[in-house]
């Protein structure tokens, strides 16, 4: 049985597309991740690819409720960011703290990303 609590009612398709999206991740996404894991970030424990209720975000620490989404170049469309906003009422509704960050400033900046998500660890 999973820990409801990390995964707030997630369903069984959620969690397979989770596992698909686990071993297809974009290649901002594998920089984070690599930044991350192992519990090198303040020694928080992330989870890549994490099935919350209906979404998947793409890194989750669930000591500290917090959500990390990276956005590529779609998400500057008008009907996606609109979507993005919804995504994160809900998930916000759930006591969550969301933090965005696009790819380039993965790729070019991963220090100052770093030290945002850190910043966050310790409010």
């Amino acid at each position: 049985m999973r820990d409801n609590e990390m995964f707030y009612g997630a369903s069984a398709e959620i969690f397979r597309t989770a596992e698909v999206l686990r071993k297809n991740m974009t290649p901002a996404e594998v920089e984070l991740w690599e930044a991350l894991k192992g519990n090198k970030l303040n020694g928080a424990k992330f989870r890549r690819q994490h099935p919350i209720s209906q979404f998947i975000v793409d890194f989750y620490c669930h000591k500290y409720r917090l959500v990390i989404e990276l956005d590529g170049s779609v998400h500057n469309l008008e009907d996606q960011k609109e979507r993005d906003q919804g995504r994160e009422a809900m998930l916000k509704d759930l006591g969550l703290i969301v933090i965005r960050f696009s790819n380039m400033e993965v790729k070019n900046n991963l220090n100052k990303v770093l030290t945002t998500i850190s910043e966050y660890l310790h409010k």
